[in-house]
């Protein structure tokens, strides 16, 4: 590789941040809340389970890409299966899935810099947000390496901060009693939770801009999934020991930092810190899936079979720049259109069917069985299955049932 082409690219440590930062959003921060309401601390299972099925969807998504080094990733192993048809559609079921996610935290992230500039609308500086995000992605990877550096400390700092604060105050009696709902919230729940968990994927599609591929992709997509579930399942058990249950069924569906204040009454310094995270985490979120959706899109172009996008190519009108203000837009789009959280339950599914089309190709491997990796690759396709059932069925009675 000349000097030239090695200029820009990222080395594995930055492409664990990117898989970090891109999953690590502001859900984290109230899915606790929400579930321990419905649930209890049998919520903590929930996050395991899904932790596991990640996982295995992420072992088997490094796999795939190991033997298959390749630019595209979801078009690249969907197309191994059956053909141009199924990686199409995993293709575009993945960036329409991640098009709507990107909306609605482009919402989110104007609420919270609305907070901080009261003077001007949400949706103006959700706008603003979102040129600023754009903006640094077609600087480059050198720009966006940096930003990636500094929305990772000040997103994990406060995580980190949080848990060891609760487990100063840790008291087993607060999982007493462990299900008071029974197990069936535990199972139902889980597609709220694999929302913190989107994005494991975004180093696999970061192919062009990685050095050493073949090598560093696949310990990408693994140790950032490794880590960022550690971080989860820490900080949610912290919060189940030290706040009792009543707190969080008292305050059902406010923000965390709500409760924290009841129990940390002097130390609004951690009330401070959760908020500044919970942009940091969202903003961190919009960065790394703006940068690994635009490369995603500018593979998948130069894979399509259609004349007029192979023109555009060869023009160099569609172009790694372009392709992020494209992906901009699409943002802006679902932005400006969609606003019902429901729409998270589209999400999933678009984003489950994108994954699991992308690794089925591993089921035809007869090597793979020896091996037992399939095993790993069967447990993520059932969870992706679960969490696909439960997600249709909120959807279903979201739109359908009055």
């Amino acid at each position: 590789m000349s000097q030239h082409s090695a200029k820009g690219k990222i080395g594995l440590i930055t492409a664990v941040i990117v898989g970090m930062n891109a999953m690590i959003g502001a859900g984290i921060f109230t899915i606790p809340s929400a579930l321990t309401s419905n649930m209890g601390p049998i919520g903590i299972l929930s996050f395991f389970i899904v932790a596991v099925g990640v996982w295995s969807l992420a072992q088997s998504f490094a796999r795939i890409a190991q033997l298959h080094p390749q630019e595209g990733s979801f078009y690249t192993y969907a197309s191994l299966w059956k053909g141009h048809t199924a990686g199409v559609i995993a293709n575009m079921s993945y960036l329409i899935g991640l098009l709507i996610a990107m909306g609605l935290l482009t919402h989110a992230a104007g609420q919270y810099l609305h907070e901080i500039f009261p003077l001007s609308s949400e949706y103006v500086m959700g706008i603003i947000a979102l040129l600023v995000l754009v903006a640094f992605n077609i600087k480059g990877a050198a720009l966006s390496e940096i930003g990636q550096n500094i929305l990772i400390v000040c997103t994990v700092f406060p995580l980190l901060a949080t848990t060891i604060l609760c487990l100063t105050k840790a008291d087993f009696n607060n999982l007493i009693p462990f299900a008071p709902y029974g197990i069936t919230p535990m199972f139902a729940n889980m597609d709220i939770v694999i929302f913190s968990f989107f994005g494991f994927e975004s180093a696999a599609s970061l192919f062009t801009v990685i050095k050493n591929p073949e090598k560093n992709l696949p310990k990408a997509i693994a140790y950032s999934v490794i880590i960022v579930a550690s971080i989860y399942l820490l900080f949610v058990a912290s919060l189940l020991l030290a706040i009792p249950p009543e707190v969080f069924q008292n305050n059902a569906g406010s923000p965390l930092t709500i409760i924290l204040e009841s129990v940390f009454p002097n130390s609004p310094w951690l009330i401070t810190a959760i908020h500044f995270s919970c942009l940091s985490a969202i903003l961190g979120t919009l960065h790394s899936m703006i940068w690994g959706s635009s490369s995603l899109l500018f593979s998948f172009a130069k894979k399509a079979r259609n004349l007029p996008v192979q023109i555009l190519l060869a023009g160099n009108i569609i172009n790694k720049k372009t392709t992020v203000l494209i992906i901009g837009l699409g943002i802006f789009t679902s932005f400006s259109v969609l606003n019902d959280t429901s729409f998270f339950y589209l999400t999933a599914l678009f984003l489950l069917v994108a994954f699991v089309l992308s690794i089925l190709p591993l089921l035809e491997i007869q090597s793979e069985w020896k091996s037992k990796q399939n095993y790993i690759t069967l447990i993520g396709i059932f969870t992706a299955g679960v969490i696909g059932f439960f997600a249709l069925k909120k959807l279903f009675s979201s739109f359908f049932i009055s």
